[in-house]
């Protein structure tokens, strides 16, 4: 089955991760259900370079990307847990005890500086940037735990809501000024809740 694009809606791209199984209209979706829906997704994260992806997907062993999917889909709902569980409140640091899945994965990485040409509208001079080893397979999951990573030293949990919409299973991280978004989509999950209330007043009033 084609899927949609991958959505990209929480403000955290650690978040995005765990939306990266959805119900984003009627029908559930996951983006990463085998080796090549983790590929697709990690290009539309632009999270690695498309052609370290193309590079490795050309490497791997049949099966290989697959089963770097089901570790990715893994440690998702590890991660969901950790985030449901703590969602709505500061974090505190004795949760970095519960946090040991995530350091095994970051303690893999292979990160080196090297110096490249700018790529900013000047596009002159050099600029020193931050790459990794993409070894194998495995290395795809360095960037999503470092996304991960991200979210959890530097969002504050007090902002992570979930969707208030009707089976959605969304999760974002509320930077309004009045921290008051309800819904992942407004044209979406917020309008589907203005449709149905407004069908509850009118059989109210018949």
């Amino acid at each position: 089955m084609d899927k949609p694009p991958a959505v990209f809606i929480a403000d955290s791209l650690g978040l995005d991760f765990l939306n990266s199984i959805a119900t984003p209209v009627d029908t559930p979706v996951d983006w990463i259900d085998d080796g090549g829906g983790l590929i697709e997704w990690l290009a539309q994260a632009k999270l690695v370079p498309t052609d370290e992806l193309e590079a490795l997907r050309a490497r791997a062993k049949p099966g290989e990307l697959d089963e770097v999917a089901d570790q990715a889909r893994a440690l998702r709902e590890w991660f969901r847990g950790f985030v449901r569980e703590h969602a709505g409140r500061p974090l505190a640091a004795t949760a970095l005890k519960e946090l040991g899945p995530l350091n095994s994965l970051l303690e893999q990485d292979e990160v080196f500086s090297r110096i490249e040409p700018r790529h900013d509208d000047s596009h002159r001079g050099l600029a020193l940037r931050t790459t990794r080893h993409w070894r194998s397979p495995q290395s795809l999951l360095l960037p999503i735990g470092e996304a991960m990573a991200k979210f959890v030293c530097n969002e504050d949990f007090s902002d992570v809501k979930a969707c208030e919409g009707h089976n959605c299973t969304m999760l974002f991280a509320d930077h309004t000024r009045r921290r008051a978004r309800r819904w992942c989509i407004m044209s979406v999950c917020g309008n589907r809740a203005k449709q149905a209330a407004h069908r509850s007043r009118l059989k109210s009033r018949q």
